[in-house]
């Protein structure tokens, strides 16, 4: 509800954009970092431990409009390739893991000739896509955050900014589930991760 809500938000201001508002794109890519832990416990042995996601390299895109606050606003698309790790059980990668934030957002900036400082919010989705025959898990998240971006031309900006991303984990469920079971329950309400970014971002 929480996302639609957003999602009609953001196309009610994208309708009343000035006719002089511009598309842009922005590729960037970072560092993702800083994931929680949680508490596991596996299925078969009731063995407990600590399950983590581990820091890696991600890229990804943002597509959106400006706005004449000045601001924007965006869709994002961010994949990260990593793996999962549990020390408790093996100091060894467990299972490879794909994570993917698909999210709508908007920026405020606060111009000072051509350097923009600006903070950011974005809603959406965490996709979680566990390697071989394990069952992929999306969950709602939310993200925030702040930059600064430097114009090289009118239409031709490097950008950085550090963003912080919040998914909403049941508090007892189960994950990396195959056909026939699942190999562990996680205790969480919440797995935080940080990314670093550097992007540039080109108007039309």
């Amino acid at each position: 509800m929480k996302l639609r809500s957003f999602i009609c938000a953001l196309s009610l201001s994208a309708a009343a954009l000035p006719a002089s508002a511009e598309i842009y794109v922005s590729p960037f890519g970072g560092y993702s970092f800083g994931t929680s832990e949680f508490d596991i416990s596996e299925v078969s042995t009731d063995e407990t431990g600590k399950l983590k996601i581990s820091e890696s390299e991600h890229y990804g895109v943002m597509i959106g409009t400006t706005t004449k606050d000045p601001g924007n606003i965006y869709f994002l698309y961010s994949t990260q390739a990593t793996d999962v790790r549990s020390g408790a059980f093996s100091d060894e990668i467990f299972n490879e893991l794909d994570v993917d934030y698909f999210h709508l957002g908007g920026s405020l900036y606060f111009p000072n000739g051509k350097f923009k400082p600006y903070v950011t919010a974005t809603v959406g989705a965490t996709h979680l896509r566990p390697s071989g025959n394990y069952s992929s898990e999306t969950r709602f998240s939310m993200g925030f955050g702040g930059g600064a971006a430097f114009e090289i031309t009118p239409q031709v900006a490097l950008f950085a900014d550090v963003r912080g991303y919040a998914t909403f984990i049941n508090s007892d469920n189960t994950f990396l589930c195959g056909p026939n079971e699942c190999l562990w329950h996680i205790s969480g309400d919440v797995m935080w991760q940080g990314q670093a970014n550097v992007g540039l971002e080109v108007r039309f």
